[in-house]
């Protein structure tokens, strides 16, 4: 009963569009949390900045940018916060176009922080926030390429 009631109240909570999607995560985090691990295993396929194809699992309810971070493809120290308030786009990742449609839209605040830290302020179509990117079970499969760092961010 009490599992019914988390999940009714995590599909209501979801739903509310006044909750950033970080926190959304977190909420989805916590309902999922009953199933088996074996159930929330969502398998990904990276090009690493090398050119290199590799598998990286990742568990549904967590972000991109963390399941990149287990596998040492994106350095965690440069992401303090699973919040986009302190992103500066060294998650950047890059996802095939087949898989972009099935991901939720960017929010206002991810594009912007994909522009202000891109060269020429031209928004990449295949950009997105690793922070921002919450793995689902229908994200099975999903190719992202994590592009070489910027010149100006390494140190």
């Amino acid at each position: 009963m009490a599992i019914s009631t988390l999940h009714r109240l995590a599909s209501r909570i979801t739903k509310t569009p006044s909750l950033s999607l970080p926190a959304r995560a977190v909420i989805t985090r916590s309902s999922v949390s009953s199933a088996k691990v074996a159930d929330r295993i969502v398998k990904l396929f990276v090009i690493d900045p090398d050119g290199d194809k590799r598998e990286v699992v990742g568990l549904s309810g967590q972000t991109l940018l963390k399941a990149l971070s287990n596998q040492g493809l994106i350095d965690p120290a440069s992401h303090r916060l699973e919040d986009i308030d302190a992103c500066s786009a060294e998650c950047e990742v890059h996802i095939a176009q087949e898989w972009l449609e099935k991901l939720p839209p960017p929010s206002y605040d991810e594009q912007y922080v994909l522009k202000r830290n891109s060269r020429n302020r031209v928004l990449n179509k295949h950009s997105r926030l690793g922070c921002q990117v919450v793995l689902a079970p229908e994200h099975q499969g999903m190719v992202v390429a994590v592009p070489e760092p910027k010149p100006w961010d390494i140190p």
